[in-house]
């Protein structure tokens, strides 16, 4: 499923980076914001934009933080998530919005979280796709140690400049070979590949993509509370990094939630079955 055609792309100064942005749809639309994770960038989103901007909504689809053509701050503490949830109120601000929508998938999705949970009355509806809500993630891998197995790239991670060499090396293999084995067959093809690996090429973009796995460490500046937003968890469970048991631990820090699982998606979701994503993300947003 093409773009029928490219978004209109612009950088957007936000208070201490910069951030390469993807938008499309109606001027006046409500505005949502499709946050995208790793290792991706906004064309991420290339199945959704098309579909949200045909229902009226102006779509905002930024590179984060330490992404492809946005800033990439040095400092660990710049990938924080109350830094990126930061990004989006200020991205929001400058597009006019005092109230908007948020999707977020993998890290976005955890951005998105934190954004709905610290700044409840700017986030009208929130969209969440495979991504575990930030404070569920450690008290289930203590109770679930497959879900530790699951995740042991998250400490290899940690390790400094040696994980960047690993995923430079053979022309992004590791990446390449991570996109493919988990998820279906077919769902990166070549081309997309090609735009994924120019975006990984960007000098210093590892880097500031393994930044969001470093700075987990950092403490949060902001205590838990309720998701208040009405709240979509769109889940596949075939995914091989995060149990289906996230989503419904993450459920219960909702006010007003509910999962659609996806019983043959991966955490690919959204590229593997985009009609289906799609449908049911308008339909909620809609509302």
């Amino acid at each position: 499923m093409p773009l029928r055609s490219e978004p209109d792309f612009s950088r957007v100064r936000l208070q201490d980076v910069t951030l390469h942005v993807a938008s499309v749809g109606p001027q006046d639309g409500p505005l949502v914001i499709l946050l995208h994770g790793f290792p991706e960038f906004w064309f991420g989103w290339r199945h959704q934009i098309d579909a949200l901007a045909a229902a009226g909504f102006r779509v905002v689809a930024p590179d984060q933080r330490g992404y492809n053509l946005s800033s990439r701050p040095q400092d660990i503490g710049a990938y924080h998530l109350d830094r990126t949830a930061d990004d989006v109120l200020a991205l929001a601000d400058s597009f006019g919005a005092e109230a908007f929508q948020v999707v977020g998938h993998d890290w976005g999705g955890l951005v998105a979280w934190r954004l709905a949970t610290r700044s409840p009355e700017r986030v009208r509806r929130l969209v969440i796709l495979n991504a575990p809500h930030p404070d569920v993630f450690a008290p289930y891998a203590r109770r679930h140690p497959s879900q530790v197995l699951r995740s042991t790239y998250v400490g290899a991670f940690q390790v400094p400049w040696l994980p960047e060499a690993g995923l430079r090396a053979a022309d992004y293999l590791a990446l390449r070979e991570a996109l493919r084995l988990s998820s279906r067959p077919g769902t990166f093809g070549a081309a997309d590949l090609a735009r994924y690996r120019e975006a990984w090429a960007q000098p210093g973009a590892l880097t500031g993509m393994l930044n969001w796995y470093r700075a987990l460490r950092l403490k949060r500046r902001t205590e838990p509370g309720p998701v208040r937003a009405p709240t979509l968890i769109v889940w596949g469970k075939r995914d091989t990094a995060l149990g289906s048991g996230l989503a419904t631990e993450s459920l219960k820090l909702c006010e007003h939630g509910e999962i659609l699982w996806l019983p043959q998606a991966t955490h690919w979701l959204h590229h593997e079955e985009p009609a289906q994503v799609n449908g049911v993300v308008t339909s909620f947003l809609a509302q």
